[in-house]
């Protein structure tokens, strides 16, 4: 039987991972309007570091029964879409250079 307070810390716990996750989203969209190349090492190295980041506080919170892997996965994909967009938005497709 789950508590009100267990309820309440599950609840907290998602939250602030996907405050985190949209803080990590905020970030590469300002870098991206800011570099002139968005494939340089600067940008995905910041990208790497925040997504493994990102990835150890969802595992711990998973591990600590505070989220279930789905609803991590949930956050981690969600990211991923959004930052592929922002991406998108920057560098046009192959088929859309002349």
């Amino acid at each position: 039987m789950t508590t009100p307070i267990q309820t309440d810390l599950n609840q907290r716990a998602e939250q602030l991972l996907r405050e985190d996750a949209n803080k990590i989203e905020q970030l590469i969209a300002v870098q991206l309007d800011n570099l002139t190349a968005p494939k340089c090492p600067l940008y995905e190295e910041v990208l790497d570091t925040q997504m493994f980041g990102l990835s150890r506080e969802i595992d711990f919170a998973v591990r600590a029964g505070l989220i279930t892997r789905a609803q991590g996965r949930e956050i981690i994909s969600e990211l991923e879409q959004k930052l592929a967009h922002l991406y998108s938005l920057v560098l046009p497709s192959p088929n859309q250079q002349s």
